[in-house]
């Protein structure tokens, strides 16, 4: 039996498509056939790669007694959340005011208008694990509509005022830190942050957001969190603010958090030893066993946080790290035309994790009794195992838990130090970990869910840029360059940008974050190559977030635009979750693209946003990581080099030799304002809002 998801692209849809419940996918059929049969719907958003999902849908959704309860009582709708972020931030909101979290899958029954009036996340189909069974709430919902439909209304006209409440408008923080004239001629500097010791501007939010992380920062394994500190999440946007804090206040303090959890995160199993890459999170706290699926976006923020470090402190592990990454990014989720897939599953057969645990007689097996026993103990693989009898490979216990971590900046596999193999051959180690790899993938199939998302490739292309400038190996940024390519030819309509790719179809119109992310990327795509025309792709696009997504009236972006679907809220997401929001990423955008081009009307936007966001970061900076850099990059203003070229090909490879987070403004040729030094190529550098003289040679 197939249900009304047979003829979708989404592998989530799909994956219900021959379920026995009478599915629709979101639309107003749906709604329309609830009035009419004056049913509450059922709404199930997930995800393809979400382990809980595939949980439920073996357990209630495949199951003939689940189905007949659904179909009889209920219109009932599958939502990929990765497809309609709109309705999965409206409902996971409902969600977490019903019960206090969140979290996939998301459970949540409406009226026919759209309107929540219970939610929830997994259940199971009967009571356990201390909570309902579905069938058992699926009756006592048929019940309450049918006896008490009073009271299911008001508690949906409730959560609805609830939600219709939460973004309030930015309080009084005044930002405005450009000099204006005002009717009479006076300029006024109007400041709510100080100055510290250096001279160095300031905000409040800053510092609360580093005393914040220093006080649930986790000393002896990495990460943060509260009294249990588990599970942990990678959030590289808060380690990429630590570490852009340290470089304005040297608080070494600041860097060691980051560099700890970054190593920590490398050596548990959260890092895919064998074939590269990182799984979602850690679900204990050493960073050992990981909940096991794997998502562009996190290996793409990853990537970002292990180059930044890499800079900072020239360790080559962590340029290490960003290359395996790299790699598995590169064979197992790119696509022949270039894009990104989105997702691995976590479950192989069903199990979650299976894919990736060995045994030690499997590597003997393939590696011979000396080289496997040796990686073996190198990787922690043992007889008891460390996963269900199992061993997840890691390198945790060759560096004492809890201890320093005694780097020498080589910490490579195959690196020639001491604790590596014996014979320390970079090619045996290789060979060994090509050969494991191959046997492992041999074993089980991995799902992949191959859809290609605007917004995560955005962030992907700003990765494989940046590793570009740290590695100048022209291999990521042809990754970089093919990706925007492919967005650029199936994905984009003049200025107007799209969702998602899949089989040769392509999904609705984009929202803040697909505009927002694709403007990071096509700045750091300028940072790269020095080429005008990604400069003014972002100043194209972010007119067109402008004008799409921006509240003139209370401040800030909505997530879906004014010629979108119309649902019962408009939301604006401002808080930095597994990626940082639409929100965060403008602010940060406005202020490259001001500091890039001088151009007040950015200016003016990004003070804008800055202020809307403080706002909204009032309560909690640290769930602000990126706004925080962005108001970083505005109060401190980064070292920023004007470069008039006396020929284009004193371009190639520029971006390698100058630092990230750098403001690079590459000139047309030569001005009034800047004309060339000796008649060469001229480098304009201000730092520290003072200018130097102008050089034709950078001593960066």
């Amino acid at each position: 039996m197939q249900n009304r998801l047979k003829d979708q692209t989404s592998p989530y849809l799909l994956q219900h498509a021959e379920n026995p419940v009478d599915w629709y996918p979101w639309c107003d059929e749906a709604f329309a056939r609830a009035r009419a049969e004056d049913k509450p719907v059922f709404l199930s958003i997930g995800y393809s790669t979400c382990h809980w999902c595939h949980v439920m849908a073996h357990e209630s959704f495949e199951d003939q007694e689940v189905a007949a309860l659904l179909n009889q009582y209920f219109i009932s709708i599958k939502v990929d959340k990765e497809e309609r972020p709109d309705i999965d931030s409206i409902y996971m909101a409902v969600c977490q005011a019903f019960t206090g979290s969140g979290g996939w899958p998301t459970t949540v029954f409406l009226t026919p208008d759209q309107k929540p009036f219970f939610a929830g996340t997994y259940f199971p189909k009967t009571a356990r694990y201390g909570q309902p069974g579905l069938k058992e709430l699926l009756l006592a919902v048929h019940e309450s509509w049918t006896v008490n439909r009073e009271g299911l209304l008001k508690s949906a006209e409730d959560i609805i005022a609830h939600l219709s409440g939460a973004s309030a408008p930015a309080g009084s923080v005044d930002l405005r830190l450009r000099q204006k004239s005002d009717s009479k001629g006076s300029v006024g500097l109007h400041l709510s942050q100080g100055e510290d010791s250096t001279g160095r501007m300031e905000s409040p939010l800053i510092r609360q957001a580093v005393e914040y992380f220093k006080r649930t920062f986790d000393g002896e394994y990495g990460g943060f969190g509260g009294y249990r500190k588990e599970p942990k999440f990678p959030t590289p946007h808060n380690l990429l603010f630590l570490m852009r804090y340290y470089k304005e206040s040297k608080d070494r303090e600041a860097l060691k958090m980051a560099e700890k959890t970054l190593l920590q995160m490398y050596r548990g199993g959260m890092f895919d030893h064998i074939g590269g890459g990182f799984c979602r999170y850690s679900t204990d706290r050493y960073f050992l066993v990981p909940h096991f699926e794997k998502m562009l976006y996190d290996n793409a923020l990853l990537i970002l946080a292990y180059c930044k470090a890499y800079q900072i402190t020239k360790n080559k592990l962590y340029r290490d790290v960003a290359e395996k990454t790299a790699a598995y990014v590169l064979r197992e989720m790119t696509s022949a035309a270039g894009g990104f897939y989105s997702a691995q599953d976590a479950d192989s057969e069903g199990v979650e994790g299976k894919y990736y645990l060995l045994e030690p007689a499997e590597i003997i097996g393939i590696l011979g009794v000396r080289a496997g026993s040796e990686f073996n103990a190198y990787f922690d693989i043992t007889e008891e195992g460390n996963f269900e009898g199992k061993s997840i490979p890691n390198r945790l216990k060759r560096h004492e838990i809890g201890g320093e971590t005694g780097d020498n900046g080589d910490d490579r596999i195959g690196s020639g130090n001491p604790d590596g193999f014996s014979d320390g051959s970079a090619e045996n180690i290789t060979a060994c970990l090509q050969t494991v790899y191959e046997y492992r993938r041999q074993r089980y199939a991995l799902h992949l869910d191959d859809k290609i998302l605007t917004a995560w490739n955005g962030l992907m292309i700003a990765a494989m840029c940046r590793l570009y400038r740290v590695t100048a190996d022209s291999a990521y940024l042809d990754a970089a360059l093919n990706a925007q390519k492919f967005i650029r030819e199936n994905l984009c309509e003049q200025d107007t940008l799209y969702v998602s790719w899949r089989d040769g179809k392509r999904s609705g119109k984009g929202f803040l974050d697909d505009y927002a992310f694709e403007i990071f990327a096509l700045l750091e795509l300028y940072g790269a190559t020095l080429e005008s025309s990604y400069l003014d792709d972002a100043c194209r696009f972010c007119g067109k977030a402008i004008n799409e997504f921006y509240d003139e009236v209370s401040g800030g972006f909505f997530l879906y635009g004014r010629d979108g679907e119309q649902l019962i809220i408009r939301p604006k997401e401002t808080y930095d979750g597994a990626v940082f929001s639409g929100n965060s990423a403008m602010a940060y955008n406005l202020v490259q693209l001001y500091l890039i081009t001088g151009d007040e009307r950015f200016g003016e936007r990004a003070e804008d946003q800055l202020q809307f966001m403080s706002g909204e970061a009032a309560d909690y900076p640290a769930g602000h990581a990126m706004f925080l850099i962005a108001l970083s990059d505005y109060l401190d203003v980064p070292d920023k080099i004007t470069v008039v070229p006396k020929d284009e090909r004193d371009l190639a490879g520029l971006s390698c030799k100058i630092p990230l987070d750098t403001v690079i403004n590459v000139l047309d040729g030569p001005t009034e304002e800047y004309p060339l030094k000796n008649d060469r190529t001229t480098f304009y550098v201000c730092r520290g809002r003072s200018c130097q003289p102008p050089v034709n040679e950078l001593g960066l």
